[in-house]
C-alpha cells in the first residue's frame, strides 16, 4: 500500500509537469528527437511534382507506368531516464533538494515522451544500481516511474556512475535517448560516458545547488560530505576561504565539461530554486537548429 503522503506528491509532480509539457516542452521534443528514420509503406501511380527518385522502377516496369515508393518517418523512440539516487542529491538551500528537482525533470521528460507515443524506461543508481524499469508506454508506466524515484531508498551513499553506465549498455541494446540525471559528483566515469554516448544518444542532466558554487557571508557553518560522512568546520565569514571555495567549485565544473565535450555530448544545467524548463528549452533549441 503506497502512503497517502507519497500519493499526494506524485499528484503534485504529475500535474505540475504535465503542464509544463503542454506549455512549453512538448513541441521543442517532437521536433528535436526525429525517430529511427523513414520506413517503408506502400507504392502508388506516380503524380505529376512527385519527386523522381523515389520511381520504383521495377514495379513500373511490371505495370507500364510509373510508381513511385512512399514513405512513412517512424518516430517511436525509447527514452532511458538514468537517474542518480546518491546521498548527496538529499541536499538543497533554495526551498527545494536536489532529488525532488531531478524528480520533476524526470517527469517532465517522460510524460513529453508519453506525448509522442514513446516509450520510457529507468534506471536508478548510487553506488550500485537499485532498480531497472523496462521501456514501456502508457501514462499508469510514467506514474510508477515517478512513484519509484521517490519511493526507493538506495542502498549505498556514494555515486558509481561507471557502473550505472556499464549496465545501461548490458541492459539497453538498441540505440535510444539516454538522459543520464545526476550531480556528477563522482570520478573515472569518462571511459564508461565514452562507450555509452557512441552507442545511444546520451544527454547529461546536471543538478546543481547555489551553495555548491559559492558560500554566503555567515560566519561559523559546518560543511559535511553526504556521501562520505566528513564533516568540516569553517568561518564563512573569510572572503579568502569563499573565494577559494568558489575556485574550486569552478574547476569542478570545468573538469565536468572537459569530460562532456572530449565525448562529443551537449548537456543541460539545472539548479534548485530555478525553472529548469529554460534550460530544457534552450538545449532543445540549439540540438534542433544543428539538426
Amino acid at each position: 500500500m503506497i502512503p497517502k503522503d507519497l500519493l499526494r506528491k506524485i499528484r503534485r509532480i504529475q500535474i505540475r509537469t504535465s503542464r509544463i509539457v503542454s506549455a512549453a516542452i512538448a513541441g521543442q521534443y517532437h521536433s528535436t528527437f526525429k525517430g529511427r528514420g523513414m520506413e517503408f509503406e506502400e507504392v502508388r501511380n506516380y503524380e505529376i511534382g512527385d519527386d523522381v527518385r523515389a520511381i520504383d522502377w521495377n514495379v513500373s516496369a511490371r505495370h507500364g507506368e510509373p510508381f513511385v515508393k512512399v514513405f512513412h518517418e517512424e518516430r517511436e523512440l525509447t527514452v532511458m531516464l538514468l537517474v542518480d539516487l546518491s546521498r548527496s542529491h538529499q541536499f538543497g538551500t533554495s526551498h527545494q533538494l536536489k532529488q525532488e528537482l531531478a524528480v520533476e525533470v524526470c517527469a517532465t521528460l517522460a510524460f513529453s515522451a508519453l506525448r509522442n507515443n514513446d516509450k520510457t524506461g529507468m534506471i536508478s543508481f548510487a553506488e550500485e544500481v537499485e532498480q531497472y524499469v523496462p521501456p514501456r508506454k502508457g501514462a499508469r508506466h510514467v506514474l510508477r516511474i515517478i512513484r519509484d524515484l521517490l519511493y526507493i531508498k538506495p542502498r549505498g551513499k556514494g555515486t558509481n556512475l561507471t557502473g550505472a553506465l556499464e549496465h545501461l549498455n548490458r541492459v539497453v541494446r538498441r540505440r535510444c535517448v539516454v538522459f543520464l540525471v545526476s550531480d556528477f559528483q563522482a570520478r573515472g566515469y569518462e571511459r564508461a560516458l565514452q562507450v555509452a554516448a557512441r552507442r545511444h544518444d546520451l544527454i547529461p542532466v546536471t543538478i546543481n545547488d547555489p551553495r555548491e558554487v559559492g558560500l554566503p557571508d555567515a560566519g561559523l557553518i559546518e560543511l559535511v560530505d553526504a556521501e562520505t560522512g566528513e564533516a568540516v568546520l569553517v568561518d564563512a565569514s573569510d572572503r579568502h576561504l569563499r573565494r577559494r571555495y568558489s575556485a574550486h567549485a569552478a574547476r569542478r565544473v570545468e573538469r565536468r565539461a572537459r569530460v562532456f565535450k572530449r565525448c562529443k555530448i551537449d548537456s543541460i544545467d539545472v539548479t534548485t530554486g530555478e525553472p529548469f524548463i529554460e534550460p530544457m528549452n534552450r538545449f532543445f533549441k540549439a540540438r534542433k537548429a544543428r539538426l
